[in-house]
């Protein structure tokens, strides 16, 4: 069973963009987008044989090289504001929703390309496939497409 789209949406993406002064239309959308592919919206918190984690299906090494390599040393400021989104949960990539979405908004933030008109699907299921997933996963963009279309709401459109 899915997290339900519009709650994700206006519940926690929309409101902790907001908080951390990364909010945009696009980021919103491709991060539902990403957590439509990844997930199927929170069906799957841990990834099948492998060591991804949470809604974004974020690997570990993935977060601790943004801690290490990006907040600790150059934006301390942000640091401090995805801090206060960290509660005393073992595991927040797994169980902690603000946290999942500060730490994927940094990860996109640290792309240099800019991302796509918040409502060309295409275009942010290419983005994800070139910056989230990589050449090297196996996710298509005719995936992200289709689990966009089937998992979010059309909230994003408008």
């Amino acid at each position: 069973m899915s997290i339900n789209s519009k709650q994700l949406r206006e519940h926690v993406i929309r409101p902790i963009l907001k908080e951390m002064d990364f909010y945009s239309k696009a980021a919103e959308n491709l991060l539902m987008g990403i957590a439509a592919q990844e997930s199927h919206l929170g069906t799957y918190l841990r990834q099948i044989n492998g060591p991804a984690q949470g809604i974004f299906q974020m690997e570990p090494a993935t977060e601790q090289d943004i801690w290490e390599r990006y907040l600790s040393r150059h934006r301390l400021d942000l640091a401090a504001t995805v801090s206060q989104f960290l509660g005393s949960e073992p595991d927040p990539l797994v169980t902690n929703l603000a946290y999942q979405v500060a730490i994927a908004r940094i990860k996109l933030w640290r792309v240099p390309e800019p991302l796509p008109v918040a409502t060309d699907i295409p275009a942010l299921a290419q983005y994800w496939k070139t910056h989230w997933n990589t050449a090297l996963g196996r996710g298509t963009e005719a995936e992200f497409i289709e689990n966009y279309t089937r998992f979010v709401d059309d909230e994003g459109d408008s």
